[in-house]
Formats: C-alpha cells, structure tokens, sequence
C-alpha cells in the first residue's frame, strides 16, 4: 500500500528521473544513508535499492565526522487518488437451466502526502570534506557488499519529506452475485419452477496514517571505491558506481545486450527479441490447459500494480533457489489466490519439463522475463495491456510488436490486423504503444510505427509482455 503510493508519487513528479520511491515505512532514510544497489536479474530492469542502518560517517576510517551543508526548500503540495473498476458477467442458457454469474471489483488508493520538503546535500561542501578521506575496507557492510560483483554503494544526497501528518487509504470492494432457474414440464399442465438468487460481496477499507517527517522519496550520489578505500562522488547521472576491480576497465556506453549504441533503436529491439525467442516459445510448447489457466491468473494479477511487483519478487526468489513466503506478499487475499494458482501450475509445468528434459527452470525463466518486464511499465501502460489480454487481441498486438521491431511499417491487410484495428481497440492499442515511447498511425492502407527518440527501455519491455502473453494465448 505505501509502496504503491510512493511509486505513483514519483511515476507523477519525476517519472524518468533520479528520484526512487521508498518501498517500506520501516526504513530510515536520512541525507547520507548508505543504500545497497543491486542490479537485477535482466540487463533492462532498474536496479533494485537496499536502504542500510549505516551513515556514511560509520564507515570512515578517522575520528571526524562529514558534516554536509544542509539545503531545504518547500517541494509541492500532492494528493493523488487512483482506481479502477472491473465489470464482468457471464450468461449460459441450456434446455431447461438458465445461470448468471456477475462480478463487480473496484479499488481506489488516496495518498495525502499534503505539503512536502525537499532536504539536499550541498555537494560542493561534501566534495570538499571527502577530499583524501578513506573508507574503512574492513567494515562489515563494506566486505560483504564487496563480494558481490552486482553490488555497489551510494549515499542519499536528496530527499523528500513529509512536513505533517498525512495518510494513505485503500479502499477495495468486491462483489458477485450468482442466479438459476430450473423448469421441467410435464405432458399436461404441470410446471415446476426452481429460482434462486445468491449475492457475494467483500469490502475492505484500510487507513495509513503517515507520521511527520518520513521520507517517500530519495535520490543518490554513487560512489566509486578503490583498492585502498579512496573513493570518488560520481556527479553525473549516467556514471555508475561500484568497486574497483583488478587490471583496467574500459568504459563506454551500451545498450542492454551490450553492443555499443551506433544501431537503430528497431535493429537494437530486433536483436533483443531474437535473443529472449526460446523462453517465449517454451511458453508457447506448454499444454493448452496450462497456457490458458497461467494466461488468466496473469491477467487478473495485473489489475493490481502492487501484486504484479509481489508476484515478480516471489519470482525472484524462485530464480536464486530460495523458497518464497506468500504470507509475507503484501497484496490482497484473493490476490494471493491468483499468486499461489500461477506458482502451482509452474510446479506442475516443471514436473512434466522436468521428466521430459529437465527444463523447469526454463519455465520458470520465462516466467519471470514476463512479470519482471510488466513490473517495469508505468502504471497507465500495464493498465492498458490488462484490457488488451485477449485471445482475439494478443496475437494481434504480437504482429505489431514484429512491426516495430521491423521495417515500422505492415499492411492493414495483414491476417488479423483489420480486426485489430477497429475504432474501439484501435484506441487502446494506441495508448498502449504511445505510453511506451512509441508511436502508432494509420497511413493510406498502412500502419506505421515509430520508436520515440531516447525511448529508454519502456518500448522493449512492453514487446517482452506482449510476446510472452501472446505465446500464452496459441492455442493451435
């Protein structure tokens, strides 16, 4: 709840920029927090931030402490609430039987954060106090982050703060309600009617109630540490931290599969599609029963921002061979249905893999390329693609994900592209590449897609999602 209300906050004040939500109340973040970062299991995720209980002062070597120059300024007032509805019935008529079933979900998360500050290092005074300044080597901290070769220090220079107190409220409903009838007739005029009506609702309405100087945001200084515990404050935002490492490293800038970036933004998707093809195509080899029960417990997963980030962390998990505690998922009850149902059908995926070649893990790789990608969307994107998964829509949102990925450009005529294209979904589609930097237009009897100028990684993640729910959805 508060991790979904602080990622909203950022995604609505700083989205692409240097801030990093706070992803729990339990930590305390002050200026000069020594925070862990982490990369993460694929190239194109954000890293992943380790607040510590460590000021950077605790792992100096020497007596005096930095004392930084501390600059506040009012940041702004917000309030923000999000929600959504999810309506949907089903009818079935036979010869004498007639059921209804009719479902109804609705959310809505209000964050008051109310007026906030903003508290900033002044880095030219830090600069000037970590001048022949060492890190002690033999810190604890210091050696077990050090062993860790996708692991490296920064240091809160920003932070953004509560000035009072302030809540976070969650409100969901859910209902269903459930009728029948049943009549048999007789050769005379005997009629026996049978109706009953059942209903279903669960409602719960959480509050946060958020104390006075608690940090929602951060952003951080890197810090490139030598052998002998000098370090450097890298200033820029695209120079990365980390430890120095033995005999010379030569840097430059590459894109996520690491070739040097002198290519099409479409040759660069190409090649990372093409890369990743045999996690989708294990997905697409699976049992019918199986792809269309993963293929539905993912979409109702989706219609939470917050289980998707649950489900890809118990993912994460899974991947480093831990078992995962989905009582600790911080998600809904029925969430945590749809949670538990995906990791069932994954262990019985893996059994049958398993006694055929041994590829399991595979599954559960593809998996958690699908949900990790998903986590990376903005939220206005992954709502967009949960009202597209569709076994008439997926295939086509797949044609256009090779079109993008292509020559950017395909005719409507294309099996399945006209029917794509009607008014109604054509509109989704369109918000749903535009809200990954990329552009779709209708052009004479052509489509033409466009990848925006310095895109990020928000168009390859979208067609990682689309793909591997697509691969769900081949039902041939």
């Amino acid at each position: 709840m508060f991790a979904t209300a602080t990622r909203n906050f950022v995604e609505e004040v700083d989205h692409g920029g240097l801030l990093i939500p706070v992803s729990s109340l339990n930590d305390s973040i002050c200026l000069l927090t020594v925070v862990v970062k982490r990369k993460r299991f694929w190239c194109w995720q954000k890293p992943k931030y380790i607040p510590t209980d460590f000021h950077l002062n605790d792992i100096l070597t020497g007596d005096t402490p930095i004392k930084p120059g501390i600059i506040e300024t009012d940041f702004i007032k917000f309030n923000g609430t999000y929600g959504e509805n999810i309506k949907g019935n089903v009818e079935a008529n036979f010869t004498h039987t007639s059921v209804t079933l009719e479902g109804k979900d609705s959310s809505k998360l209000q964050s008051s954060f109310g007026s906030l500050k903003k508290e900033e290092v002044d880095v030219q005074k830090l600069l000037r106090d970590s001048k022949d300044r060492l890190l002690d080597m033999s810190h604890s901290l210091v050696q077990q982050t050090k062993e860790k070769a996708k692991q490296s220090f920064g240091i809160v220079k920003e932070r953004i703060v509560t000035t009072q107190p302030c809540s976070v409220i969650e409100d969901v409903q859910q209902g269903a309600q459930c009728g029948g009838g049943l009549s048999a007739c007789g050769p005379k005029t005997l009629k026996v009617s049978l109706k009953e009506n059942g209903s279903l609702t669960k409602d719960s309405n959480v509050t946060m109630e958020i104390p006075i100087h608690t940090t929602i945001a951060y952003a951080l200084i890197e810090l490139e540490i030598k052998h002998d515990g000098h370090y450097v404050l890298c200033l820029m935002s695209d120079t990365n931290g980390g430890f120095e490492v033995d005999g010379p490293v030569w840097k430059r800038r590459v894109d996520v599969s690491g070739s040097s970036m002198d290519k099409s933004e479409n040759s660069h998707l190409r090649q990372e599609l093409e890369r990743l093809s045999d996690h989708f195509q294990l997905l697409s080899a699976l049992p019918v029963t199986t792809k269309s029960s993963l293929l539905q417990n993912i979409t109702k997963v989706m219609e939470d921002r917050s289980a998707v980030s649950s489900l890809q962390s118990v993912l994460d998990q899974m991947c480093l061979g831990k078992t995962p505690a989905l009582g600790d998922v911080a998600t809904t009850g029925s969430q945590k249905q749809n949670i538990q149902a995906i990791l069932d059908l994954l262990e019985q995926s893996g059994q049958a893999e398993s006694a055929q070649a041994g590829q399991s893990t595979s599954v559960l790789t593809a998996l958690h390329l699908i949900t990790s990608a998903m986590d990376e969307m903005t939220n206005d994107c992954l709502a967009v693609l949960g009202l597209c998964c569709s076994l008439s829509v997926l295939p086509d949102l797949e044609l256009l994900v090779q079109c993008v990925s292509g020559k950017g450009e395909m005719p409507l005529s294309s099996a399945g592209l006209a029917a794509l294209l009607t008014e109604d979904v054509y509109e989704k589609t369109e918000h749903l590449f535009a809200s990954s930097n990329v552009s779709l237009k209708k052009d004479g009897d052509k489509v033409k897609m466009e990848i925006n100028q310095r895109p990020g990684h928000l168009p390859l993640v979208l067609c990682i999602a689309v793909r591997g729910l697509a691969s769900l959805a081949h039902f041939e």
